[in-house]
C-alpha cells in the first residue's frame, strides 16, 4: 500500500474510460429513493400550521424547531454508521434497508396524535434516512470512475430537488378539507412499500477495484485514524457543513418566513419557498457537473473551483433573501432563492466528486457519513437558533446575515483543499 506521503503528492492522469449504461442505470435507480426521502422532509416544513393546528401541544416555534433539529440529530449520529456498513459489507443491501425501513416510519408519521409522538417519529426517520445518502453517494461514484463523477452525483441530486418540490405542494393537500396533512404520509409510506421489491432485484454492486480489495472490511478505528488523519478530509467536513447550514434553513423554515412576512396562504407559501430554488437546483447541478467534469480534465482542483463559485452565490443569496421583506415583493425574495439553488447545486454536485479526490474507495460511504453527521448536527442546532432567533423577534436581515457570512468564509476552506488523486483506476475483471 502506498504511504500516506506518496498519496498526497501523486496525482495519476485523468482516465479517459466511458462508464457502461448499466452505471447510469445504478443512478437512475437510485433517483425515486432520494425523491422520497426528501419529499418527507420538505412536506413536513410545508404543512407546519397544519401539524400545530392538529397537534396544539407543540405550542412554540421553538418547540416546532427541536422536532425539525431531532431528525437531523438522530440521522447526524447514525450517518457515520450507515456509512461504514455500506463500505463493509453491500452498498445494495444498506440502501434497500434503507428504504424499507423509511417506508415504514413514514407511514407511521401519518399516525401521530402527540408531540412526544411526533419526536419519536421523526427521530427513528433520522435513523432510516442516515443509512442511505452514504451509500448510495459511494455507489455511484464506485461505478463512474471520473469523467462522468460530478454529472452522475448531480444526475442523482435531481431526486433530492423533485422531492422537495413535490413536498413544496403539499401546503395545498393540508389545506384541503378531504385529504389534510396525514393522507400524504400514508401515501408515501406506500410509495416506498412499492418501490423497494423492484429496486432490490434491479440494484447491484459495483465490480470491485484492485486497489479496494485488500482494504475492504478495514476496522472502524482504522478507518477513523485515516480519515481524521488526513487534512484534505477534515476541511471538507468544515467546507460541507457552513453552507449546509444555510440550506437547512431554507429548507425547513422558508414556507413559514414567506407566510409570515408576506401575507400569503400556506399552499403558496409552501410553493414559492421551493419550487423555484429547486429548479435552479436542477440546473445548477447540471451546470455545475457538466463544469466539473470538463475542469478537471484540464487542472485536478477543476471541482474544487466550481463548487467554490456555487458557494459564493449561496453566500450573495442568502443576504438577499433576508433583505426581501423590505421590499414587500415576494418576487426579490424568489428571485433571490433562484440564485440561492443555482449556487447550491454547483456545490452538490462536487461534494463525493472532492471527497473522491481525497480519500481512498473503501472509506468513502464512512467518510460522507462522518461529513453528514457533522454538517446535521450543526444543522439541527441552526433550525433551533433559528426559532429561538424568531421568538425574539430578531430582524430576519440580521438572521439570514450570519448565515451568509459563515456561508461566504467557508469557501477559503475548501479553496485550502490539496486533492490526492484525479480518477480511480478501472475495475478488476472476472464474475
Amino acid at each position: 500500500m502506498p504511504s500516506d506521503r506518496n498519496a498526497q503528492t501523486t496525482v495519476p492522469p485523468a482516465s479517459g474510460a466511458t462508464p457502461s449504461a448499466g452505471a447510469w442505470r445504478v443512478v437512475v435507480l437510485l433517483v425515486p429513493v432520494a425523491l422520497l426521502n426528501y419529499m418527507d422532509r420538505q412536506m413536513l416544513a410545508a404543512m407546519k400550521f397544519s401539524v400545530m393546528a392538529d397537534i396544539p401541544d407543540i405550542q412554540l416555534e421553538a418547540n416546532w424547531g427541536k422536532i425539525l433539529a431531532l431528525f437531523k440529530w438522530t440521522y447526524a449520529l447514525m450517518s457515520p454508521i450507515g456509512g461504514y456498513l455500506a463500505d463493509r459489507f453491500s452498498r445494495r443491501h444498506v440502501i434497500v434497508f434503507s428504504l424499507a425501513a423509511w417506508s415504514a416510519i413514514t407511514w407511521a408519521t401519518g399516525q401521530v396524535q402527540t408531540y412526544g409522538e411526533l419526536m419519536a417519529t421523526r427521530a427513528i426517520m433520522g435513523i432510516s434516512e442516515a443509512f442511505y445518502i452514504p451509500a448510495a453517494l459511494a455507489l455511484i461514484a464506485d461505478y463512474h470512475a471520473g469523467p462522468t463523477r460530478s454529472r452522475a452525483v448531480g444526475l442523482h441530486q435531481l431526486g433530492i430537488y423533485l422531492g422537495v418540490i413535490i413536498g413544496g405542494f403539499s401546503g395545498y393537500a393540508a389545506d384541503h378539507p378531504s385529504l389534510g396533512w396525514r393522507w400524504l404520509f400514508d401515501v408515501c409510506g406506500v410509495l416506498g412499500v412499492v418501490y423497494a421489491a423492484p429496486l432490490f432485484w434491479a440494484l447491484r454492486n459495483a465490480p470491485p477495484r484492485a486497489d479496494v480489495a485488500a482494504a475492504s472490511g478495514a476496522p472502524p478505528g482504522r478507518a477513523l485514524r485515516e480519515l481524521f488523519g488526513n487534512l484534505g478530509f477534515i476541511l471538507l467536513v468544515l467546507y460541507f457543513t457552513l453552507p449546509a447550514m444555510a440550506a437547512w434553513i431554507v429548507r425547513d423554515w422558508m414556507p413559514a418566513v414567506l407566510k409570515a412576512e408576506f401575507g400569503i396562504g400556506q399552499g403558496k407559501a409552501g410553493v414559492s419557498a421551493t419550487l423555484y430554488w429547486m429548479v435552479a437546483c436542477i440546473f445548477g447541478a447540471l451546470a455545475g457537473g457538466w463544469l466539473a467534469d470538463r475542469w478537471s480534465r484540464r487542472d485536478v482542483r477543476g471541482r474544487i473551483y466550481t463548487s467554490a463559485i456555487g458557494t459564493v452565490c449561496v453566500a450573495v443569496a442568502m443576504f438577499g433573501v433576508g433583505y426581501s421583506p423590505q421590499t414587500g415583493r415576494l418576487w426579490v425574495a424568489v428571485s433571490f432563492l433562484v440564485l440561492f439553488g443555482w449556487g447550491w447545486g454547483f456545490f452538490d454536485a462536487n461534494n463525493m466528486p472532492i471527497l473522491c479526490q481525497v480519500t481512498r474507495p473503501h472509506l468513502r460511504a464512512t467518510g460522507y457519513g462522518l461529513m453528514n453527521m457533522v454538517s446535521i448536527s450543526c444543522g439541527g442546532l441552526a433550525d433551533w437558533f433559528f426559532g429561538i432567533l424568531r421568538d425574539q423577534r430578531v430582524p430576519l436581515l440580521a438572521i439570514f446575515g450570519i448565515f451568509s457570512v459563515v456561508a461566504l468564509l467557508s469557501v477559503s476552506l475548501v479553496l485550502l483543499i490539496q486533492p490526492r488523486q484525479r480518477d480511480d483506476p478501472p475495475a478488476m475483471t472476472g464474475p
